[in-house]
Formats: C-alpha cells, sequence, structure tokens
C-alpha cells in the first residue's frame, strides 16, 4: 500500500509553496464551475478540489498530477443527479472509488491506457460540445436542458430572451480568457480562470448589475453530507458506479502520460496513482463532493509554476479548504453568467483542432465524428462504447485487406503492387489484379506487407509459375516484418534491369516509348536500378511531401557540407525535403577570397539568407576526411590544392595550438579529426565576418553554427569558434551507446 508523503525539505518548499498558490488560484473557479454545470451543490467541487488534492497527492503515484473535479465527467454526473439524486450521486462516487482500487490491486492500470487515443480525444471534444450547449443558456440567463438536442432546440428562445447583463457577464469573461494568453509576460504570472471571474465579479459589483450569483448554504463544513443508496434502480446505479470508475482513471492515467511529458522528474507509477484516485474518490464521496480525476489543466500549472514533489498539491488543497471555511461571502458575489463563460472556454478547449487533423491524417475521422456525436447525442458511455467497437471493426478491416495496384510502367514492364496484410481474405482481389497482367510481361511483384499467409504466397507463386511458362519474366521483391510463408523463387528468364528508359521515367500508359538504346552502360545500372526501385516503390508516398512543395522552397538552414558520399545531411539531421537549402564542397569550406569558380558558395549564402530567409547556416565537418588529410599532407593535383588553399588558415590555426583541436585530442581523435575539427570552428569565424551572413547574425535573424559527424561512431558534435561541446564518447568506446 502506498505510503503517506515524507516531510517536504524546505528546498522542496521553495518552490513548492508559490506553485501550490497559483494550483489553488487556478482550482476554485474551475472547481465551482464545474459543479455549477453538474447541477450539484457549489460546495461540492471545493469538497472534491480539498479530497483531490490532500487524498491523491499524497498517495497517487504521479508526483506533479493535480486532481480534483474535472469537466470530462459534468455528463456523467449531471445525469445521474438527475435520475438518483445528489446524496445517491455521492455514493456513486465512494464505490467508484472502491472500483479504483480494486483495479490498483489488480495492477491492470496500464491497460486502461490501450483505449485508442482517437476515442479519448472525441470523447473530450463531445464533452466540451455539451458543457457549450448548456453553459451558453446559463449565460443568456436562461436555464439549461439536460439533453443536447433540447439545448440546441431551445437556444433561438434563449437568445431572444437574453438577459443583458447576464449575457455581458459572460461574454467579458469569455473575452479576458481569449486575450489572457497574449497579455505580457509580467500579467500572465496570475492566473487566466482567476483574473477573469474576479475581475468581472468586482466590476458587476461596482456597477450594481443585477444578475444571479452562486448561493451557499454556509461553509465547506455545512456542505459535508452523508452519501444514501439508492430506493430502488439498482441498475443504472451500478452502472454509474462502473462508468464513474473507468472514465475517471482512464482521464486520470491520460492525464499523468501528458504531465510525464512537461517534466524531467520521477516518472508515474501508474498502479499507485489509480490508488491515489480511487482513496480520494472514496473520500469526497464520504464527505459530498463530486468524483475526483487528475485534472491536466491544473497539473500543467503546476509544473509550469516550478513544483519539485507532491506537496504542491497537497498543499493547494490546504489551501482549498481554509478559503472554503473563511470566503464564503466572497464566492456568493460570484455571477452564475461568469462561471458560465469560464466554462465555455473550457469546453471550447476541449474540441482540439490538432486532434482533428490528425484523425484526418490517420484515416480516423470516422471514428473520432462517431463518437464525438454519439456522447453529444446519446451519453458519454454510449458514445464511447460506439466510438470503440467501430475503431476495432476498422482495425480488423485494416489488418485483413491488402491494398493491391496493377501498373504498367512502360512497353511489356508491369508492376504489382501489394501492401498491407496479405492473407485468403485478399485472394479475390489478388488473383483478379495478377489475371489483368498481359501475357509475356515483364512483371516485378512488389510484397510490401507486414504480414502473408500460406495461402496467399502459393497463389502468388502459381501464378508465377504460369507467368513464366507462358513466356513471361517476374520478379519477387519481398519487404515485411512478419511473414508465415516465403514465395517460391525463380531466376527471371530476363535481366529486368536491363530495360529501357521507361523503366526510370514513368510515363502514362499508351505513351510512346523513347527513341534510344535499349541497353544501358552497366556503369549506370546501379543508379538506374536505384532510380527503378524509387519509381515503383517510393515515388508514391514521396509525392505526397513532395506536391506541397512544387511551387517553392522555405528551408530553415543553409547546410555546408563536405562532398564525401558518407556525409547524408537529412539523414544526421532527420530532415526531409525541404528543410535544407544545402552546398557541398571538398573539405566545406567557405572561401575569404574570390576567383573563378569560387563564387557558387558565396552565390548559395546569399540567396538563402537574402531570398529564402533561412534562420541558420550550419557548417559540417566529418571524420576521416580526404581533404583535411590532403591539407596536411598535400595532393598532386594542382585545381585541388589551389581549392584547399582556402583551408591553410584552419591548417595554421591547428598546428598554434587551437582550443578545439586541443580538446578534440584529450578524447581520442586522431590528427586528421583534429584538423578536421578546428577547420569547422575556423570555417564559423569565418561566416561571422562573411559580408552577407555576419550582418544577418549580428541583427540576430539567423544564427552560426558548427557540427562535426563522426562516422565510426555515427554521432555529431557541436562546434563553435573556441570549443568542442557535446563530446562523444572516447575512441577505446567507439561503437558503444553512450
Amino acid at each position: 500500500m502506498p505510503t503517506l508523503i515524507r516531510p517536504p525539505s524546505k528546498a522542496s518548499l521553495r518552490a513548492d509553496l508559490p506553485a501550490s498558490l497559483v494550483v489553488f488560484l487556478v482550482a476554485v473557479p474551475l472547481s465551482m464551475g464545474i459543479a455549477v454545470a453538474s447541477g450539484a451543490p457549489v460546495m461540492a467541487g471545493l469538497v472534491a478540489a480539498a479530497a483531490g488534492g490532500i487524498v491523491a497527492g499524497a498517495l497517487g503515484g504521479s508526483p506533479l498530477q493535480v486532481s480534483g473535479p474535472a469537466a470530462g465527467l459534468t455528463v456523467i454526473v449531471a445525469s445521474l443527479i438527475n435520475d438518483l439524486g445528489w446524496r445517491t450521486t455521492c455514493a456513486v462516487t465512494l464505490l467508484a472509488g472502491v472500483v479504483q482500487l480494486l483495479l490498483s490491486a489488480s495492477r491492470v492500470a496500464r491497460a486502461a491506457l490501450a483505449i485508442s487515443p482517437v476515442v479519448v480525444h472525441a470523447m473530450l471534444a463531445g464533452i466540451g460540445v455539451t458543457i457549450m450547449l448548456q453553459q451558453v443558456h446559463v449565460l443568456l440567463g436562461a436555464t439549461a436542458s439536460s439533453g443536447a438536442w433540447a439545448n440546441i432546440t431551445t437556444l433561438p428562445a434563449s437568445v431572444t430572451g437574453a438577459a443583458l447583463a447576464e449575457m455581458l457577464t459572460g461574454l467579458a469573461v469569455i473575452a479576458v480568457l481569449i486575450a489572457w494568453p497574449r497579455m505580457p509576460a509580467a500579467a500572465r504570472r496570475a492566473p487566466g480562470p482567476l483574473v477573469a471571474v474576479v475581475g468581472v465579479t468586482l466590476a458587476v459589483v461596482l456597477l450594481g448589475a443585477s444578475v444571479r450569483t452562486v448561493r451557499l448554504d454556509g461553509s465547506i463544513l455545512d456542505a459535508v453530507s452523508l452519501p444514501e443508496l439508492p430506493d430502488g434502480g439498482w441498475g443504472a446505479f451500478a452502472v454509474g458506479v462502473l462508468t464513474v470508475a473507468l472514465v475517471a482513471s482512464v482521464e486520470s492515467l491520460l492525464s499523468a502520460v501528458a504531465i510525464d511529458k512537461l517534466h524531467t522528474g520521477p516518472r508515474t507509477d501508474f498502479d499507485r496513482e489509480l490508488f491515489g484516485q480511487g482513496a480520494a474518490n472514496i473520500a469526497s464521496g464520504a464527505l459530498g463532493g463530486l468524483p475526483v480525476t487528475g485534472v491536466i489543466v491544473r497539473s500543467s500549472a503546476n509544473v509550469a509554476a516550478g513544483a519539485s514533489s507532491r506537496s504542491s498539491a497537497v498543499l493547494h488543497g490546504v489551501w482549498v479548504v481554509l478559503f472554503s471555511v473563511v470566503g464564503v461571502a466572497l464566492i456568493e458575489q460570484v455571477p452564475f453568467a461568469a462561471l458560465a463563460g469560464l466554462l465555455i472556454v473550457v469546453g471550447a478547449q476541449l474540441v482540439k483542432p490538432r486532434d482533428i487533423r490528425l484523425a484526418g491524417r490517420t484515416g480516423d475521422l470516422l471514428v473520432y465524428v462517431t463518437t464525438l456525436l454519439g456522447v453529444v447525442f446519446l451519453n458519454l458511455l454510449e458514445g464511447v462504447a460506439v466510438g470503440l467497437a467501430l475503431s476495432v471493426a476498422i482495425l480488423l478491416v485494416r489488418v485483413v485487406r491488402a491494398h493491391v495496384e496493377v501498373e504498367q510502367l512502360g512497353a511489356g514492364r508491369w508492376q504489382v503492387a501489394v501492401e498491407g496484410s496479405c492473407s485468403f481474405l485478399a485472394l479475390p482481389r489478388l488473383t483478379a489484379a495478377l489475371g489483368t497482367v498481359p501475357a509475356g510481361a515483364d512483371v516485378v511483384v512488389d510484397l510490401d506487407v507486414d504480414y502473408l499467409d500460406h495461402p496467399a504466397s502459393q497463389a502468388i507463386a502459381d501464378w508465377a509459375r504460369q507467368h513464366r511458362a507462358g513466356g513471361g519474366a517476374v520478379r519477387i521483391e519481398e519487404h515485411r516484418a512478419e511473414r508465415i510463408a516465403t514465395v517460391a523463387q525463380e531466376p527471371p528468364r530476363r535481366d529486368l534491369s536491363l530495360a529501357t528508359p521507361a523503366v526510370w521515367r514513368p510515363r502514362p500508359v499508351g505513351a510512346s516509348e523513347p527513341v534510344g538504346p535499349k541497353r544501358v552502360p552497366r556503369a549506370l545500372r546501379p543508379v538506374l536500378d536505384g532510380i527503378d526501385t524509387f519509381h515503383r516503390r517510393g515515388a508514391r508516398r514521396a509525392q505526397v511531401v513532395l506536391e506541397p512543395l512544387a511551387e517553392g522552397q522555405a528551408p530553415d538552414a543553409l547546410f555546408l557540407t563536405c562532398a564525401d558520399s558518407r556525409v547524408v545531411p537529412n539523414l544526421i539531421t532527420s530532415s526531409g525535403p525541404g528543410d535544407l537549402f544545402t552546398v557541398r564542397n571538398v573539405g566545406n569550406l567557405v572561401p575569404e577570397r574570390q576567383g573563378a569558380g569560387e563564387e557558387s558558395v558565396d552565390a548559395a549564402l546569399a540567396f538563402a539568407v537574402e531570398s529564402l530567409g533561412v534562420t541558420s547556416v550550419i557548417v559540417c565537418g566529418h571524420s576521416a576526411c580526404g581533404a583535411m588529410n590532403g591539407l596536411a599532407h598535400g595532393v598532386d593535383d594542382p585545381s585541388v590544392n589551389a581549392w584547399l588553399a582556402h583551408g591553410r588558415q584552419s591548417l595554421s590555426a591547428f598546428r598554434a595550438g587551437h582550443p578545439v583541436g586541443r580538446q578534440a585530442a584529450a578524447h581520442g581523435f586522431d590528427e586528421t579529426d583534429q584538423l578536421a575539427l578546428v577547420n569547422v570552428a575556423v570555417q564559423v569565424s569565418r561566416l561571422g565576418r562573411h559580408p552577407v551572413v555576419g550582418p544577418a547574425a549580428a541583427a540576430g535573424r539567423l544564427t552560426v553554427a558548427g557540427l562535426f559527424f563522426d562516422i565510426a561512431t555515427a554521432r555529431v558534435l557541436h562546434v563553435t569558434s573556441t570549443e568542442l561541446i557535446e563530446l562523444a564518447p572516447t575512441r577505446a568506446a567507439d561503437g558503444a551507446d553512450a
């Protein structure tokens, strides 16, 4: 069983005390608003905030997560209160906590993360839409209905009968919350929700506006009410317990995962976190509070405020209790419309455009829309169930459905591309596609599959045998991670690599053959075979990235590196088409003097900085550089010697004991690599004096940087004009993963 927290250290309190105050200021208006939206007593939200902060904070497994009432459960709680009553809803909360304790003991917490993220995103969006549909009526001075459709149909009447003072109060809160992120950093230290609600409340009081305000029956101590079991309706009661337990668990665990990504401290113990959430819900339900979950808004505020331990969450709960005892008179000044404006913004934030775009890109938009509509127009549990069922069905279709495409590459040249999972279920489509290939054609069967069972493999092998018997040639290329069977291979009757240029220059089917030799020089075969493979396997995928770049480029960086074939800029920077404006020359040199053939680097620098507006200029050297070896020991070719003259300053600096060279020597690099590193440092300094790059760097429009690629260890080092940093392992540890 988890133990209570240890007494915080003085160093921890210095960080956690101010962070707890920030979270407290965020939690109070949100907790009150969620209680109002749920149809629960206002103090129930503060009871839940206190229980979540103190109990879940002390016992949970996520050190920086803050728990309390969450907007994600608003719809469920409102339905429970409407059907079962408030005190029975408290019993639901208490027993949901017991279920969470049992789930924690069974160590299944991580299994909750197996729910499709798109379903969770859509669930939250559906809750957000439901909250907005309800609270817009409150903002207009009307009464919200329990169902989404009823709120939609009665909205015109609420608009025409809107109370002006109520509406202006709610809109003022919304305006403050929208504008707050754009305020100066010093102002944003105060939480936006607190500023909006307190500021608008003060304005209402000073102006004497007639609006509905929160009404309380005493302090938080007076709000304590014992839970009550239902008088009948046990089926709905049991469903409510399971629904609250599961939704609260999933939301808490997902929030913990998100918070782990925001800090570098200890990671979440998910089973312990579920234990803490269960204990908090038992406490909240027993005391008359709302259900408790881990809340991303408060938790992220906690991290941003600099919290270092769980003491911050616990202290925030203590502040909530103190405020709820002595601050009742202040709470009763808050207009309902102000809380409605706050909740409308919270609901809108649950509908994230990036989640919708992601669902569209991954082909899950139907799941997202279906789940959202189910949550809004049915209820949360049924909406999530429909979304999960649909996502599982789509997954099964994707797993068993292979994509088969037949394409003519040229006269007598065909390709059959099979992608995905190819099983016996795909045999009708597969055999139909293979049957469209003309007899006697040269065919490449490209199997880019993650699964190939024996019936599909046998069907391809039988067809290939029959096609070869008819005078055709078949080459089967397999690219897959898992397989059941291997397609039988036979030597092709004709060498497909000695094909016409149509192989590596696709044209529309039926276009005439180009005039020219039917065979290509053997020396070109590796390149042409690579182009052939690209056209057959990579071009369609690359087109998705390249098509938006067809009209122009906007790279982030100019990357000046050596012409060495072992240096692949996009590989070592994990970048793609359109990201790097690349300049390559022997030795990655920036000439200081101008002469015939030396204007190329200057032209590239000027174009990148002045026309493309790159934000960085990077010089990248590498180990085992032939240019540096030639610079140090000389070469016979006069033209190479003339070009390497631009590196003589680097050689002189190396021989004079440049600090980068000394650091490189101390870490086991040989003299050639030491010179290469010094050369990068010298080129960085030279770029700082460049007539185009230098002024742009001085004005802060771009950054000049140096890199060094150590081929043997596949590591990249950062080189400044005077220092070698982010050092790779010593040579004795080459190949080790440090």
